[in-house]
């Protein structure tokens, strides 16, 4: 006998996908996370525009992490023109993404993700119980959100970014606010995220090869060498000779492989690889949460978000709190003819750019591999691996245990608390 869970639509979602899964008696035949939404174009329509308009471009691919196209965007042109930035404007470069991943992760964490462990649809069931919790973490996502307007000019789809720098820089003023902001939740984040560490997980641990970018010095954000936790150590220019990108059929965003096989980027990926980056109060807070290295179950990434946020708002104050402004918002960029290499760590993962640029300075070819793209492959496995207990649940517990599985991994096309509709068939 044949069984099939069909879901035909992932709604209310940031893209849109299809997910089946088939069974031959006991044995899982079939896993496909189809992603059926038309494809976006970027990457042919920055052909032609000049360097200085890709950073904006490109924010636009995402609402939630605009900053992290930025920076990766910035990247790889500054590393076309040979620009090397001054350790003020790229710590201001940090803060700004800091405030990304805060508002990002606890957007994720306490609006999207919370409700799966409380059986619910939505943050507001959730409220009706811990409104505390839920008023916290708003006011948080508020501290990142104020971060990123702040720095990047509004908070979504920053306009203050350009290759060399900012436009402009933040007054004194404006750095204070930012700061006092975040001292006043800081309090506030941590018993937030104590408060999750007593969720029920589920039970899977999987063995992923894990990637990410490691400088040797802090926790990844925009800078450092391509590792993994196969021994892979590269810069950031030799992506192309390992990382490949191939289409599948059931798919309009690309499947990204690691000499041919399946790998994850992410937070599990970052905290696994970089753990002895973080600060020893957080890394004696991952101890007494239950997530000390390594940590192989997807579900319990809910808290390697949660140590990534605390790591973000320590890191903008002491940032901040040092921070002396330049004499000048951006360094002056000549023009020349190049291939620049550029990524930087997303709140969902590892994200890569790579453009060409003529002697004036326009783009002749472009390519971005962003993390969805990098972990659909990871997501399968998973699924494929919760395929026993899928099988044997009832529709309503295999559609929740089957979305929180790709929640998990917060994926661009994951940015709704309420996006399966199960159908399960026999043939």
């Amino acid at each position: 006998m044949k069984r099939t869970i069909q879901v035909d639509y992932l709604a209310r979602v940031e893209g849109e996908g299809a997910l089946s899964l088939t069974w031959d008696g006991q044995e899982l035949s079939e896993v496909a996370l189809s992603i059926f939404e038309p494809p976006r174009f970027f990457e042919a329509f920055l052909v032609g525009r000049s360097c200085m308009e890709v950073a904006d471009i490109t924010a636009r691919i995402c609402g939630i992490c605009p900053v992290a196209y930025q920076m990766s965007a910035c990247r790889a042109i500054e590393d076309a023109l040979g620009v090397e930035l001054p350790a003020a404007l790229h710590q201001l470069r940090r803060v700004l993404y800091c405030g990304e991943w805060i508002e990002s992760h606890v957007l994720h964490m306490a609006l999207l993700h919370t409700p799966d462990f409380f059986g619910v649809d939505d943050a507001m069931e959730v409220a009706k119980q811990h409104s505390a919790q839920i008023r916290a973490a708003l006011a948080v996502k508020k501290a990142g959100n104020g971060i990123v307007g702040t720095l990047g000019g509004r908070e979504i789809h920053p306009i203050n970014v350009k290759p060399g720098g900012f436009w402009r820089l933040p007054r004194k003023s404006e750095v204070r606010s930012v700061i006092d902001s975040l001292v006043a939740q800081r309090a506030h984040m941590e018993d937030l995220l104590r408060w999750m560490g007593g969720f029920d997980f589920p039970d899977l641990h999987r063995p992923h090869t894990l990637v990410c970018l490691d400088n040797g010095v802090t926790y990844p954000f925009m800078e450092g060498r391509v590792i993994s936790s196969e021994g892979l150590d590269v810069s950031v220019q030799e992506w192309p000779q390992h990382f490949a990108e191939q289409h599948v059929e059931r798919s309009n965003a690309l499947h990204a492989t690691l000499h041919g096989g399946t790998y994850l980027t992410g937070p599990m990926a970052r905290f696994n690889l970089c753990f002895d980056r973080l600060p020893e109060s957080l890394k004696r807070l991952a101890v007494e949460l239950g997530i000390e290295p390594p940590v192989t179950n997807p579900f319990r990434s809910l808290l390697v978000r949660g140590i990534e946020v605390l790591l973000a708002m320590d890191e903008t104050i002491s940032l901040l709190s040092g921070w002396k402004a330049p004499d000048v918002a951006a360094v002056p960029l000549e023009y020349r003819v190049g291939l620049g290499h550029g990524a930087s760590e997303a709140p969902r993962g590892l994200l890569y750019h790579r453009y060409a640029l003529d002697e004036d300075g326009r783009v002749t070819a472009a390519t971005i591999v962003p993390p969805t793209s990098q972990n659909q492959r990871a997501m399968e496995a998973d699924l494929r691996a919760l395929g026993p207990q899928l099988r044997d649940l009832d529709q309503a517990e295999a559609t929740r245990l089957a979305e929180q599985a790709i929640r998990n991994h917060d994926p661009c096309i994951s940015c709704a608390t309420h996006f399966l509709t199960l159908d399960r068939t026999h043939r």
